[in-house]
């Protein structure tokens, strides 16, 4: 008596083809048909023994719907990516010319604060760099909120300038 193994695979043998044409003629895509018979095999290799298995008319809906849950899972992957916008998808890398002026642009910004008064430069890399309030900062320097607010416009309009000249 023939195990269960080989009444698989002799169940697979014979009614691979038919299963893939069928699939085919619903998805479109044979490459397609051929990994959802694959799959429709693993699923019974995985729920031996068998029992109704071999019968082709069971066969025949899991091929039915095995191909509906592939063209379901193709038009949800589809109108995700026609969801998305251009500004979702990754940035184009920088090329050399982005990342010379991109440094450029830094020695500028770097300059521009190293020639701030030490208090100014001090406000802007608070707030900037290290993220703390103007309350923060104007209780830490022992100075008003507006002070550290005109500290911040000095230095902001230092950097504007600095970007716009470069």
């Amino acid at each position: 008596m023939p195990s269960d193994q080989d009444q698989l695979a002799a169940l697979y043998l014979s009614e691979r083809d038919r299963l893939q044409r069928q699939i085919n003629r619903r998805v479109g895509c044979p490459a397609a048909a051929c990994d959802l018979v694959q799959d429709i095999f693993m699923r019974l290799w995985e729920r031996m023994p068998l029992r109704c298995c071999g019968d082709p008319a069971y066969l025949t809906r899991c091929a039915r719907n095995a191909a509906v849950d592939h063209l379901r899972a193709e038009n949800t992957r589809r109108s995700f990516v026609d969801g998305l916008l251009p500004d979702q998808y990754a940035a184009a890398p920088a090329t050399p010319q982005d990342i010379l002026q991109a440094r450029q642009g830094l020695t500028g910004v770097d300059a521009a604060l190293a020639a701030l008064p030490e208090r100014t430069r001090h406000v802007f890399l608070l707030n900037r760099i290290h993220g703390r309030t103007f309350a923060e900062i104007a209780a830490v320097m022992e100075i008003s909120e507006r002070m550290v607010a005109k500290h911040m416009a000095r230095a902001m309009a230092a950097c504007q300038s600095c970007l716009a000249a470069g």
